[in-house]
């Protein structure tokens, strides 16, 4: 097996593998730590033989000791008799068979990362570095703040979650509905960084997508009926069906106007429309979610790009405006009415909310900005402009999809 196989299989487990370990372990510093020991030990053994037939079970069973090989070196050094036991209680909960309580353990996961005593922006943090595998300096730029000020962010969240006793368990239902939002809020995260990633090689990580579906699905069913999750689960179904024609063999990313729409998988479009369906019937005040998704569903329903309903999507966008007003909402219905009212309207309404500074450090402004460009002929404005959108992103398939755009005008 080859170092890059071996990288695809570290990064396609390493999420739930360190959920399972922070159940086990208690600690996420700890498990943390664990787990980069098995990938070294993985790396040593694996390209010399066979992948085992289940890599995430073997990697947190090798962790696990690992940790209570840790575990017994602070015993030494530091004559702490606790730590001994914590070994003993480690072994009594090591499962027979690892894979089998895999399942739950990422959404213990977050619903930990989603505790109320975070702020919403220390939530989003801690998921993107445990959940979806983000390096701190990966995670910094998200945030535009300095690698040594998230990391110290990092620590000090975790460092309340031991301090302060909180459970890493799924609430009970009493509990669970106030803390809803944000662990929606962070499965979408999650699935966004699955559907188009942070940075890297890959336009694409399935595993992240597939993995926050999975949580969506669960979700809907500890909590049915309820308008958010359907939105959510559709929302991502819907997506997540147009992968198959979204980049070519090469990489390069295909816009949704050149995809192949018989590339895309029907049969999960079909499971997200009934969703959307359902989301919307659910009595009470829209829900933004389940919004989206009747946004995606119109793509989906489309024959082709051409035939696709721009006025009414551009009136889904006003109706989120509404009930969940966001800078990326603006620029989204910003996109929608160029399709409607042309791109010299789009392109004052995405000026205007950049003059707010409201957008500032989001690296998809200056390519909507550069794309609106190019259709109003503005040759020299729009390369200016496709120039700084291949400076703001770290994701090389849509540095070279900017590229194109600039050959393309020459």
């Amino acid at each position: 097996m080859t170092l890059s196989e071996i990288d695809k299989i570290f990064r396609d487990e390493a999420g739930r593998a360190l959920a399972t370990l922070i159940r086990l372990v208690g600690d996420f510093d700890l498990a943390e730590d664990a787990l980069q020991d098995a990938f070294a030990v993985a790396l040593e053994r694996w390209p010399a033989c066979e992948v085992p037939d289940n890599p995430r079970a073997w990697l947190v069973n090798v962790a696990r000791h690992k940790a209570i090989d840790r575990i017994r070196r602070q015993a030494v050094f530091r004559g702490k008799e606790q730590a001994l036991v914590h070994e003993l209680e480690l072994n009594a909960q090591a499962p027979a068979e690892p894979s089998a309580t895999l399942d739950d353990d990422m959404l213990r996961l977050i619903f930990t990362c989603c505790h109320p005593a975070f702020a919403p922006e220390v939530q989003v943090a801690l998921t993107l570095r445990t959940v979806c595998g983000l390096s701190t300096a990966q995670v910094a730029r998200a945030f535009l703040v300095s690698e040594e000020a998230m990391g110290q962010r990092l620590v000090r969240a975790k460092q309340k979650i031991r301090l302060a006793g909180i459970p890493y368990e799924v609430p009970e239902r009493d509990t669970l509905v106030p803390r809803l939002d944000g662990v929606l809020a962070v499965i979408y995260l999650v699935f966004t960084e699955g559907y188009v990633a942070t940075s890297g090689a890959d336009l694409m990580r399935p595993d992240l997508a597939a993995e926050a579906i999975r949580l969506g699905r669960l979700l809907d069913r500890l909590l049915p009926d309820r308008a958010g999750i359907k939105g959510l689960l559709a929302l991502m179904l819907l997506h997540d069906a147009r992968r198959a024609g979204r980049q070519t063999a090469a990489g390069d990313i295909v816009l949704l106007e050149e995809q192949d729409r018989s590339q895309w998988d029907h049969a999960q479009i079909e499971e997200g429309l009934r969703l959307v369906d359902d989301a919307l019937r659910v009595p009470g005040r829209p829900q933004p979610y389940a919004v989206q998704a009747a946004i995606a569903a119109l793509h989906a329903r489309a024959p082709s790009y051409e035939q696709t309903d721009w006025p009414q999507i551009a009136g889904l966008y006003e109706v989120l405006l509404r009930i969940n007003p966001s800078p990326v909402i603006e620029l989204n219905h910003a996109a929608a009415v160029s399709m409607v009212d042309g791109p010299a309207r789009a392109l004052d309404l995405v000026d205007a909310t950049a003059a707010r500074g409201a957008l500032h450090g989001y690296e998809l402004l200056p390519a909507v900005r550069a794309d609106l460009l190019r259709r109003l002929g503005r040759k020299e404005e729009a390369r200016e402009a496709y120039r700084a959108a291949t400076e703001a992103t770290q994701l090389e398939p849509l540095r070279r999809l900017y590229a194109r755009r600039m050959r393309e005008m020459n």
